[in-house]
């Protein structure tokens, strides 16, 4: 499934299927956009997982995180291969609208983020312990 976002690179969403093979046979990275408590709580299973929020939480509701696209970009090259997944697949959306308008070049968007993911019963790993 291909949306159209703006008259720049179109955003390709692949469902969760897809984004466990892509992960496990090619040299895909797995961004997370999630908050970090909701990263804690259960996230993709996969050695190369990477933890940038898009937004933040706070009292007046939802923020776009202002250093995005800078600390992605200190974690990763515009030449890197992304999957990138949320909660339910809505802000990995807008991430991957922001990393493709910066000149990202390979970046999937997962349609149905981690809810999808465990729902089809892929591998997951939880954050156990203090920080």
């Amino acid at each position: 499934m291909t949306t159209k976002m703006s008259s720049e690179s179109p955003i390709i969403t692949i469902d969760v299927l897809k984004a466990n093979d892509l992960l496990h046979t090619s040299n895909y990275r797995y961004l997370d956009v999630r908050t970090e408590e909701e990263f804690k709580k259960g996230h993709v299973d996969f050695k190369d997982v990477l933890n940038i929020p898009n937004m933040f939480n706070t009292p007046e509701g939802r923020v776009k995180n202002p250093n995005f696209l800078e600390q992605v970009m200190q974690a990763c090259t515009k030449d890197d291969h992304l999957i990138v997944g949320c909660q339910s697949g809505v802000r990995s959306v807008y991430a991957t609208v922001d990393l493709l308008g910066v000149g990202f070049k390979h970046v999937y968007n997962m349609g149905g983020g981690y809810l999808a993911w465990v729902q089809n019963e892929l591998p997951v790993t939880v954050v156990t312990g203090v920080w």
